[in-house]
């Protein structure tokens, strides 16, 4: 049986921003990385547009993933207008378990 559930935070990035960004996402995954239920976590840049970008987290279940953001509010700040407003948790029901 699958469980956990991932993270999606997308980002409209200008490329002025680029170097900005990448860092502040950077710790921003250090953050949530040392928090409990943190499986894993990715920073990744559309192939097809280059201003769009995608920090994507994995977790033993939604309540580990929402008190961590908590714990990243301070780092997560700085980027929140770059944030592209969407639902972004999401429980796992299919695929590698």
């Amino acid at each position: 049986m699958l469980s956990g559930m991932f993270a999606l935070i997308r980002y409209a990035v200008p490329e002025a921003r680029t170097a900005e960004f990448t860092g502040q996402a950077r710790a921003i995954l250090g953050t949530l990385a040392a928090q409990p239920g943190h499986l894993r976590g990715r920073l990744g840049r559309s192939v097809d547009e280059p201003g769009l970008w995608a920090l994507v987290t994995e977790w033993e279940g939604a309540g580990f993933y929402r008190r961590a953001l908590s714990a990243a509010r301070m780092d997560m700040y700085p980027l929140m207008t770059l944030m592209i407003n969407e639902p972004g948790a999401f429980e796992v029901v299919a695929g590698e378990s």
